[in-house]
């Protein structure tokens, strides 16, 4: 792993306490996913919010997974950022 990849784990770690080896785990189960399939992004949000410890509205999961399998997810992070802070 490069320098670089190990500080952005390491600030990962550090603002959501979710360890480099779940993130592989999750990676790894998400490169075959179906994301236009609703009930894998479903589990996918689920899974990921309980790994960083999150609590996530029924709402703001709708909106997830619509954003995602209808391949509208905004791709800058100001825009995302204000989505998953509504």
């Amino acid at each position: 792993m490069s320098n670089l990849e190990n500080k952005l784990f390491d600030k990962v770690k550090q603002n959501s306490n979710i360890s480099p080896n779940d993130i592989q785990k999750v990676a790894d189960s998400v490169k075959q996913a179906n994301f236009s399939d609703e009930k894998t992004v479903r589990d996918l949000v689920k899974r990921l919010a309980k790994l960083a410890d999150k609590p996530i509205s029924k709402e703001k999961e709708d909106k997830i997974v619509e954003a995602i399998t209808k391949n509208n997810m905004p791709m800058d992070m100001q825009t995302l950022n204000k989505m998953f802070k509504k």
